[in-house]
């Protein structure tokens, strides 16, 4: 989110957050933590995605690319971190983990880690708004992890720290409809989904997002 005026119209966000979605644009108000947002990238990747900082930063820029200010990590284990350590204890059993419009994916964090089974006919978007459970784009319903069950770190099966995309090195994957983090080893030259989790404090309800449609849709129609 940015303080600032709407691309295209004189009215200002004051002391709020402008947040960029498909048709259109509204203010948000800065509310306390009460979810965490776990989001695809928007193209299918494979194993070489730069380093973590690399695709970290590719989390965060895509974010920023819609108006979320929020600040996201890969969802990825690596050769410097566990994934469930990605969020800082004091946010693992207490907000919601919830998708791109706030409909509920997992109680919290560490349920992804005892139970990891997506709820069925809840949709898991990219940034850019798009169901990567049923998108053509990505023909592989699968996602990069690296991480055992229990979310740690599996050294020799995370693509050389996410620097290889050499069909010889392999990485461990999960296929969605088996989970986030079943164990399945797959060569790292195939193009997978790269999910990303909300790190930060600053959070928007599902409710705020849906009255900052109707702004929008009140300010469209009147000009």
């Amino acid at each position: 989110m940015n303080n600032g005026s709407f691309i295209g119209s004189n009215r200002t966000c004051v002391n709020n957050y402008i947040y960029i979605y498909r048709g259109g644009i509204g203010c948000l108000t800065r509310v306390s933590v009460s979810q965490l947002r776990l989001v695809a990238l928007n193209t299918p990747l494979t194993g070489n995605l730069g380093s973590i900082h690399s695709v970290n930063k590719l989390c965060r820029t895509q974010a920023q690319a819609m108006g979320i200010r929020d600040d996201y990590k890969a969802f990825l284990s690596h050769h410097l971190q566990d994934l469930i350590d990605t969020v800082q204890p004091m946010y693992r059993t207490n907000p919601p983990i919830v998708n791109l419009r706030g409909e509920l994916l997992f109680k919290n964090w560490d349920s992804i880690f005892s139970s990891p089974l997506l709820p069925p006919g809840v949709p898991l978007y990219s940034f850019d708004g798009r169901d990567v459970m049923s998108d053509p784009f990505w023909p592989q319903k699968a996602v990069w992890h690296g991480s055992s069950e229990r979310g740690k770190r599996l050294s020799a099966l995370n693509c050389e720290s996410w620097r290889a995309g050499d069909m010889a090195i392999t990485g461990q994957a999960s296929f969605l409809y088996s989970g986030l983090l079943n164990q399945q080893t797959r060569s790292c030259s195939n193009r997978f989904i790269v999910l990303c989790i909300e790190t930060s404090h600053d959070h928007q309800t599902l409710q705020e997002l849906h009255k900052a449609q109707d702004r929008h849709r009140r300010w469209f129609h009147r000009s």
